[in-house]
């Protein structure tokens, strides 16, 4: 495989997992309500107008390649295209500071099936927004790994299946720190070393 496609692989790598694509919002009668329902929208649904609506620039940002007004566009792009959500959301341990709040988010189906995450909120205008993933507050490398593996057959990878072997197994013996650095920390770095490594020679 040549270094054209190593680039597209990795961030279909990160888009797969760090999407959660922003919906919903307000409704509740607390905050901790309306913050349950935003991430439960977001979480399951796709709307374009989220991007600007329901996530900040900061959480756009963490989730893309890009920065700026291309990140927005990127983001909406994705959610045009129907990109995968989640079956359903478990919302617990929410805590407002304010106008600063966390929760855990457990997924059920998408990108994140079978993974909890903490996730930061910040109230604008009276609605809560998503701000930025924190890190997994519960790590299962091996349904990560099996996510990966159901990715690279719905997108017909252009990788042999001992690539894909590699690749997914790779994915599913990451340690919850490696896979935090890997995925959330808004460069594609480290995947595209764990991609190379499998695809090289």
């Amino acid at each position: 495989m040549n270094k054209r496609i190593l680039v597209p692989l990795a961030l279909l790598l990160a888009a797969a997992l760090l999407t959660l694509t922003a919906c919903g919002g307000g409704g509740g009668s607390s905050a901790e309500d309306k913050i349950t329902e935003t991430i439960e929208t977001a979480s399951t649904t796709n709307d374009p107008s989220n991007c600007t609506e329901l996530q900040t620039q900061r959480f756009v940002e963490q989730n893309s390649t890009k920065k700026g007004k291309a990140a927005i566009e990127s983001c909406e792009k994705e959610a045009e295209e129907g990109e995968e959500v989640a079956k359903s959301v478990e919302v617990s341990n929410v805590s407002v500071n304010g106008s600063k709040a966390t929760a855990d988010a457990e997924f059920e189906g998408g990108p994140l099936n079978s993974q909890e995450v903490e996730v930061a909120l910040v109230e604008e205008s009276g609605t809560w927004k998503l701000d930025h993933v924190e890190g997994f507050a519960n790590f299962d490398g091996k349904a990560l790994g099996e996510e990966f593996e159901k990715q690279f057959e719905e997108e017909e990878s252009e990788l042999s299946s001992e690539q894909t072997e590699c690749i997914v197994g790779k994915i599913s013996g990451l340690s919850k720190e490696e896979a935090e650095e890997a995925f959330f920390a808004g460069t594609t770095g480290p995947v595209e070393e764990l991609v190379q490594s499998c695809v090289s020679g």
